[in-house]
């Protein structure tokens, strides 16, 4: 009963041979454990120090949502941080072949949006599966959004996959 999926910046292939990947691969799987004792002495300071902390870390972006902020001082956790890296490091070992069984069943439901400079799924995978698959609805950003595009372009990502459904909602 799905009528549309939407992937934003699909990390669905190749995750570890990725640019990001090569970088953040043997952090995740070999090191991951290092970052545990500081984020555990992180913990203990006030929420208000926490949140100042994440502001200056994001003081680069040209808009910074304060619920980024709020959700971000959430990292502050070792259970949380250890749950993130445990993920990500399964992530960097099991994400390796695109399945293209799956995407060729369901390709009149997908929407794939891929990024000009995203260094988890570079441009180079949106070339491969746009040619693989020139029927399917496989998108390439023309605004320079990035993959983590929520912490400063939620609202504008928001506005453009509204656009995209509007037939299918007014189906609904």
């Amino acid at each position: 009963q799905v009528l549309r999926s939407v992937l934003l910046f699909p990390t669905i292939e190749r995750m570890a041979q990725s640019p990001q990947g090569k970088l953040m691969t043997p952090l995740l799987c070999k090191l991951r454990y290092v970052l545990y004792m500081p984020v555990y002495l992180l913990s203990f300071l006030p929420e208000g120090v926490k949140a100042s902390l994440v502001r200056f870390a994001l003081r680069g972006m040209k808009t910074c949502d304060e619920s980024s902020i709020t959700t971000s001082v959430n990292l502050f956790s070792v259970d949380c941080i250890a749950n993130i890296l445990y993920m990500a490091s399964q992530e960097m070992m099991k994400v390796v072949e695109r399945d293209s069984t799956t995407i060729k069943q369901n390709l009149k439901k997908l929407i794939f949006y891929y990024g000009t400079g995203d260094s988890w799924c570079p441009q180079h995978y949106y070339d491969e599966i746009k040619m693989d698959f020139p029927d399917g609805d496989i998108r390439l950003c023309e605004k320079g959004l990035r993959h983590a595009f929520v912490l400063d372009a939620s609202k504008e990502m928001a506005a453009m996959i509204t656009d995209w459904l509007r037939d299918d909602l007014t189906k609904l």
